[in-house]
């Protein structure tokens, strides 16, 4: 029982009060207290039920000006026609909500693709544990960067600072200790031994015993009373809201038009005197219908969740789906070098010590390796010795030897860290031998600043700080160097020697590290300055982390499709170009290596002028990437930012697409980010782009085959309203093909796959506007001027065959064709308008397979890379036989049977237009030839068919 606050409690009293010890709880005590407190985890609100979310999309403007149209269609007796309209309502209402249904479940199982994990004490043994299953008296085990999973008290802590930001608003991180905490004027939030859950590391290391979980937490209660925020629609639904609220205005104007004409003008004969005022009314809500897609934004929302889903399967998580859309923009990638364009699997190599340089046999985890040349004279041997004890002291990584769950060495920590681990065992050194001989007193963490992490151990009697970092800025810190049992003066002369070793080391594409040591005179002060000088230096280490085989392909790939790649590291120069070259990513002989201390001399017009040039950047800071990325983004380029650390955040944040890796990245440069590498892997990327670029291709197809249907939809009435000619299309017609035989050929558009040539374009520039000019001219102009052609060459081919006349005799005196289709009985004009309404839809399915690329003909896409299109294709042809030729809904859309003879016409629809636009491809195609061989002569035969 705890009889007073956590917080008052001094470090060695905690453990009693939660019932638990220093080396944590044992399998046992975890079971009960899941079963006594539940899984860590805070609970979504109740979603609202299904029928309340059926029922908004049934009150929007629009549906309600369909619902107040039924109602006065049925005040003037046209039952049926009311029905149409209700039902037009509830199916697209049914219709979004299973669309934005379909969306919400691929983004939730979006989120068991990553889950996260905790480090806590069990059993004396450090483990790697699911977050929900950490319970109250668990020991948290922290390092920079980790998210911290429930509240929790500190009992040790060295240098330790948290970013509390969610929880107070507060922008700099709160120092944290493991004092006892007796003010009374404080909350709970404000104690500066607790942490909470929700917060995070933002520097130092730490052990905390859990006292809250779950709901039971300061942000758990938080998150119950503020409930689930919606996210914020991306530019491009924001651009979709905005064309569908533009279209409307613009419907509504023709429709308002086309009511007071129709109505009011005694000289516009098109509806019956009697019902003339109700039928001129929904002729123009007819028209508005038609040129309103008012099922876009859900469209489009249904799109990018099943492009996340498919990016999920290659090893893309995004966050959010607005990011899917950004992907497709990129052009500049600002990419870390360890862990994505390389494996990520660190050997020490090479080892410069006493003098000497030794290389090392092995590779993986696995401690099994030789020295060549073996350590001869006792001098190299002490030196290596005192080298490999400061490599394993100075280490927060952890071995695990095989086991029955994993029969392979592995690692709990960071990589660079084990690797260090690894070769002191092959030297014969134990880290817990070592541990428990010199124990750890304190530790100053690793900071991109210092570009260095000093541990202070008990060191016999005395006291001793190992110092490991960058090899330049541990060097200038030290005065003398360890030679044996020797510690000599460092001569300007040694350190040339040292730093000709490191630059030979990192030429061969080695991330090299130094080592050095003080010997602390008693109750030294633990502040960096006080420890981190006067050093004697020990020697360096060169790891190898080869590249990943698939990197050269992805870059080649990049370079493609004109996405440049910029490395940004906290590594050594050589190092990274050493890497750059072998990769392809450098095309220059010589590219610039601009450290971020040279960053910070430029100006913004020097910096500007740089990035013009084939540059790698190294040793750079948290500020000197985000001002990077900054003046990326200022150059109007959208920038991609990969980082693991809690030093790439502020990147990652300020990048178009922060990319964070899922193995080695820390749980905060995992939160800032946008996207996250399931497999580290940076070819991922390039699918992520390629499945950006699809979603912009495939909104632009989709809009394209709606707006061409809205032509033959609003031409009759322009024809009928300037020739006097009887209308070719009914209102009830017109629902019929918006919210029916259209819906499923569009939805295949939405998921086509990335075309063969996606990669080959350049990126779309920042701001570019998916609807643009040459978009709205194939639509109108082209396609569905070509569809309103067909649709009335079938219309008068009817009242030609009335009267027993060739098509071509009957249309050759236009003005005698008003008073010969007055002058023909009713059924022909019904059938003159099914076979009209039929045309719009065999129409369509030509304009369905013209539409799935903007260049390329469907061969080239693969006539059943799409399966959906051809299953939509059937779909629409049969619902338009449903309507025609089943009576209830033949009479209740105005249609007659058509006769065969007349599919034999209507067939020719779809390959004629899909002829049409695929030589208006090949003319585009030809003029782009003649353009490129005159411009330049060499690349003539690289332009990819149309």
């Amino acid at each position: 029982m705890i009889s007073q606050p956590i917080y008052r409690l001094r470090a060695n009293e905690v453990y009693g009060a939660l019932e638990t010890s220093p080396q944590g709880l044992n399998a046992e005590q975890v079971r009960e207290r899941l079963s006594l407190y539940g899984k860590n985890v805070i609970q979504e609100p109740t979603p609202p039920p299904w029928w309340s979310r059926v029922l908004i999309h049934t009150i929007h403007p629009m549906a309600i000006l369909l619902w107040v149209a039924g109602i006065l269609a049925l005040i003037v007796g046209e039952v049926s026609l009311a029905f149409v309209i209700w039902s037009v309502v509830v199916i697209n209402a049914a219709f979004s909500h299973w669309r934005e249904y379909r969306a919400s479940l691929a983004i939730a199982s979006l989120k068991d693709l990553l889950p996260s994990f905790s480090r806590v004490l069990r059993d004396g043994q450090e483990v790697l544990i699911p977050t929900p299953e950490v319970v109250p008296g668990d020991i948290l085990v922290l390092a920079e960067g980790d998210n911290i999973a429930a509240d929790a008290r500190v009992v040790q802590e060295y240098g330790l600072r948290v970013n509390q930001a969610i929880l107070t608003g507060e922008a700099m991180p709160a120092r944290k200790t493991a004092d006892a905490s007796l003010r009374e004027e404080i909350s709970e939030l404000e104690r500066p031994n607790l942490i909470f859950a929700g917060t995070s590391v933002f520097s130092g290391t730490a052990k905390a015993v859990v006292y809250a979980t779950g709901m039971l937490t300061q942000f758990g209660r938080i998150a119950h009373l503020s409930g689930k925020v919606e996210e914020e629609p991306s530019a491009l639904q924001r651009e979709i809201i905005h064309l569908t609220r533009r279209l409307s205005v613009i419907g509504l104007a023709i429709g308002t038009i086309v009511f007071v004409v129709g109505a009011f003008d005694p000289e516009v004969q098109l509806f019956e005197p009697e019902n003339r005022l109700i039928q001129a009314f929904l002729f123009a809500l007819g028209i508005l219908v038609g040129v309103v897609p008012e099922g876009l934004p859900a469209t489009l929302s249904l799109s990018l969740a099943m492009a996340a889903q498919r990016l999920a399967q290659r090893g893309v998580l995004v966050k959010k789906l607005a990011t899917v859309e950004t992907l497709g923009n990129i052009s500049v990638i600002c990419t870390d070098k360890s862990g994505t364009l390389t494996q990520n699997q660190m050997t020490v190599r090479e080892i410069w010590v006493g003098g000497s340089k030794l290389s090392v046999s092995g590779l993986g985890y696995e401690p099994q390796g030789e020295f060549t040349p073996a350590p001869q004279s006792p001098q190299v041997q002490s030196s290596l010795n005192l080298l490999l004890t400061a490599a394993t002291l100075c280490n927060n990584a952890r071995l695990i030897p095989p086991n029955p769950e994993h029969p392979y060495w592995s690692a709990l920590g960071d990589s660079t860290e084990a690797a260090l681990h690894v070769v002191a065992r092959k030297g014969g050194l134990s880290e817990e031998t070592l541990q428990r001989r010199y124990p750890r007193l304190h530790e100053i963490p690793f900071e991109a600043r210092r570009k260095r992490m000093t541990t202070i151990h008990r060191w016999d009697e005395a006291e001793i700080a190992f110092v490991k970092g960058a090899p330049r800025e541990v060097l200038q810190l030290c005065q003398t160097w360890q030679c044996g049992d020797e510690v000599l003066p460092l001569e300007n002369a040694r350190r040339e020697e040292i730093l000709a070793a490191n630059d030979d080391y990192a030429r061969n594409a080695l991330r090299v590290l130094a080592f050095a040591y003080r010997r602390l005179p008693p109750r030294s002060s633990y502040a960096e300055q006080n420890i981190e000088r006067d050093l004697t230096f020990l020697g360096l280490m060169a790891m190898h982390d080869p590249p990943r085989p698939e990197v050269t392909h992805a870059v080649q790939i990049c370079q493609q499709a004109g996405i440049r790649i910029i490395m940004v590291t906290g590594d050594y120069g050589l190092t990274a170009e050493s890497i750059a070259r072998r990769i392809g990513m450098l095309t220059t002989p010589n590219p610039q290596i601009v450290t971020g201390v040279e960053l910070e001399e430029m100006n913004e017009v020097q910096l500007q002028n740089l990035l013009e040039r084939e540059v790698i950047f190294a040793r750079m800071a948290p500020e000197h990437k985000l001002r990077l990325v900054a003046a990326l983004q200022n150059k109007g380029e959208v920038v991609a930012v990969t980082g693991d650390g809690v030093n790439d955040t502020p990147a990652l944040r300020k990048a178009d697409v922060g990319v964070a890796m899922g193995i080695v990245g820390t749980d905060v440069a995992r939160e800032a980010a946008d996207v996250i590498l399931t497999q580290d892997n940076f070819s991922t990327i390039v699918n992520a782009i390629e499945e950006g670029r699809a979603i912009y291709d495939n909104i632009r197809k989709f809009m394209t085959y709606i707006f061409t249907s809205n032509v033959p939809e609003l031409v009759p009435f322009i024809v009928s309203a300037l020739a006097q000619i009887p209308l070719a299309l009914t209102v009830r017609q017109i629902l019929a093909i918006d919210m029916g035989t259209d819906i499923l050929p569009a939805l295949a558009l939405g998921a086509e796959k990335p075309e063969p040539d996606i990669m080959s374009r350049p990126p779309r520039k920042r701001g570019q506007p998916i609807i643009d000019r040459r978009l709205l001219m194939r639509s109108f102009a082209w396609l569905g001027m070509i569809e309103a052609a067909l649709c009335y060459l079938g219309f008068f081919y009817i009242y030609a065959r009335a009267y027993n006349l060739p098509l071509e005799q009957f249309l050759s005196a236009p003005e005698n064709i008003p008073a010969l289709l007055h002058a023909l009985p009713q059924h022909v004009h019904v059938l003159a308008v099914t076979m009209f309404h039929a045309g719009v839809v065999m129409a369509q399915v030509g304009n369905v397979l013209a539409c799935r690329s903007e260049r390329l003909r469907v061969s080239e896409v693969g006539w059943f890379s799409n399966p959906l299109i051809w299953l939509g294709i059937g779909a629409e042809i049969a619902l338009i036989l449903i309507l025609i030729y089943v009576p209830p809904l033949a009479d209740v859309f105005d249609h007659q049977p058509l006769p065969l003879e007349y599919w034999f016409p209507l067939a020719l629809f779809a390959p004629l237009l899909y002829g049409l636009d695929r030589m208006r491809k090949q003319l585009l195609h030809f003029f782009r030839w003649l353009r490129t061989s005159r411009d330049n002569p060499a690349d003539t035969l690289s332009i990819s068919g149309g």
